[in-house]
C-alpha cells in the first residue's frame, strides 16, 4: 500500500500536533451520551425513555450550536469561542449531578448549544493546514482518530459508571471536557490557510457558497450517519432475539476495525471517490446485513464491507464540504456538516428501533440502508449536474463590494 501520501500530510507543519490533540479531546466528548443516560437511569431513578429525552435535548443543542459556533469562528476567530465554550461546559458538568431532572433538560440543551466545537474546528484546521490537494489522507486520519475516539469514549465511561459511580463519572467527563477546551485554547489551530485571504472578513452573500452542490454533499453526510445510527440499534437488535447479546461488543469491535481500515486505504489510494458514490455503497450494503442472522460471527463478516465503507464516507463529506467553502465562511460550512453528522445519528437510531418493533430486527438494517439509497438518489441529479459543468478553482472566493467587520 502506498503510505507516501500519508507521510507527506504528517510532515505539513501543525497537523501531527492538531490530531493528536484532536484524539485526546474528543474522547471525552464521545461518553457524553452514555454519561447522561447512566446518571437518569441509576442515580435519579427515572426511565430510559428520559434519559433519551435528555440526550435529545442536549443533541438538538449540538445541531443548532454547531453552525452558529462556527460563525462565531469566521468573524472573531477562534479562542473567544473556545473560551465561551469552556465555561459553559465546566459550569454545566460541575452542577450536573446537583439538578433535578426538570432543570437537567434545558441545562442540557444549553450545554449542547454551547458545545466545545471540536470536530468541526478540528476539520477547519484540516483545510486551513493542508493543500487540496493533499486533504483526503489528511480528512482520512481524522475520520479514523474519530473512529478511535468512539472505541475508547463510551467504553470507558461505562465501566467508570458501573464500577464507581454514575456521579463522579459526570464529573469525570466534564474534566475531560475542560481539560479538551484548554488544550485546544493553548494550540490555537489556524482556522485560515497562509495563503488564504487575511484581514478582515468578508460578507459572502448566501447563495454564492450554500449551493445545490454543498447542500447535495451536507444531504449525503446526514444519509451516511443516519445508516450508521440505525446499524448500531439493529445489530444490539439482532444478537439480543438470537440469545447472543453477549458479543455485541465483539461484533461491533469488527466493524469499528473495519471501519478504521477502510479509512486508512481511502487515504492512501492516488483517487479520490465521490461522498455520493461512497454514502450509496455504504447505504447497499448495509440493507442486506441482517441477513446474517443471529450467529454473532456470520453478522461480523456481514458487517465488514460496511464498515470499510464508514471513515471513507465521512472523510470524503468533510473534504467536499472544505472545497465547496470560501475561506470566509468555512466554518460555518463546517458546523453545518457537524450539525448533518449529529441530526443523521439522532435520527438512525429511533428509525431502526421503531421499525424493528414494528417487524423484525433484520428489517433495521435493510430500512435504514433504503433510506441513504434513497437520499443518494434524490441527490444524484446534482452531482450529474455538477459534473458536466466546467470545474472552477477551489477556495476561490469571488469578490465582494462590502467587507464584514470582524475581531482579528
Amino acid at each position: 500500500m502506498n503510505l507516501k501520501p500519508y507521510r507527506e500530510a504528517l510532515a505539513l507543519p501543525g497537523l501531527r500536533s492538531l490530531l493528536l490533540v484532536s484524539v485526546l479531546a474528543r474522547i471525552p466528548l464521545t461518553a457524553v451520551g452514555v454519561t447522561l443516560t447512566f446518571y437518569v437511569v441509576l442515580d435519579l431513578g427515572r426511565g430510559y425513555g428520559a434519559a433519551g429525552l435528555v440526550g435529545a435535548a442536549a443533541t438538538v443543542g449540538t445541531a443548532i450550536g454547531a453552525p452558529l459556533l462556527g460563525r462565531l469562528v469566521d468573524r472573531h476567530g477562534l479562542r473567544p469561542v473556545l473560551l465561551l465554550c469552556t465555561i459553559v461546559e465546566g459550569v454545566f458538568w460541575a452542577a450536573a449531578p446537583t439538578l433535578s431532572y426538570p432543570v437537567l433538560l434545558p441545562a442540557a440543551f444549553l450545554a449542547g448549544l454551547l458545545a466545545l466545537p471540536v470536530f468541526s474546528v478540528v476539520r477547519q484546521s484540516i483545510a486551513a493546514l493542508v493543500p487540496t490537494e493533499q486533504r483526503r489522507p489528511a480528512y482520512a486520519l481524522d475520520s479514523m482518530s474519530v473512529e478511535l475516539s468512539f472505541m475508547v469514549g463510551p467504553a470507558a465511561a461505562v465501566a467508570l459508571a458501573t464500577t464507581v459511580t454514575p456521579r463522579l463519572t459526570l464529573w469525570a467527563v466534564g474534566a475531560g471536557i475542560v481539560a479538551s477546551g484548554i488544550c485546544f485554547w493553548l494550540l490555537n489551530p489556524p482556522t485560515r490557510g497562509v495563503d488564504e485571504p487575511a484581514g478582515p472578513r468578508r460578507a459572502v452573500p448566501r447563495r454564492e457558497w450554500l449551493t445545490p452542490r454543498l447542500l447535495s454533499v451536507l444531504a449525503v453526510s446526514l444519509a451516511a450517519t443516519l445508516v450508521l445510527g440505525g446499524t448500531d440499534v439493529a445489530v444490539v437488535a439482532v444478537l439480543r432475539a438470537g440469545g447472543e447479546v453477549g458479543w455485541t461488543g465483539v461484533v461491533l469491535a469488527v466493524w469499528a476495525v473495519a471501519s478504521l481500515v477502510g479509512g486508512f486505504a481511502y487515504g492512501a489510494v492516488r483517487r479520490s471517490f465521490s461522498p455520493l458514490a461512497l454514502v450509496a455503497a455504504l447505504s447497499l450494503t448495509t440493507i442486506p446485513v441482517g441477513l446474517g442472522g443471529s450467529h454473532w460471527w456470520l453478522l461480523g463478516l456481514a458487517l465488514i464491507p460496511t464498515g470499510a465503507l464508514c471513515a471513507p464516507t465521512i472523510a470524503a463529506t468533510a473534504d467536499a464540504v472544505s472545497r465547496l467553502a470560501p475561506p470566509d465562511v468555512r466554518g460555518l460550512a463546517m458546523g453545518l456538516h457537524g450539525s448533518a453528522v449529529t441530526v443523521g445519528i439522532a435520527l438512525g437510531a429511533p428509525l431502526a428501533g421503531a421499525v424493528i418493533d414494528a417487524s423484525a430486527p433484520a428489517w433495521g438494517f435493510a430500512v435504514t440502508g433504503a433510506v441513504g439509497v434513497l437520499v443518494a438518489l434524490v441527490v444524484l441529479p446534482v452531482e450529474l449536474r455538477h459534473r458536466r459543468t466546467p470545474p472552477s478553482a477551489p477556495d476561490t472566493p469571488k469578490p465582494a463590494p462590502e467587507l464584514a467587520p470582524t475581531t482579528p
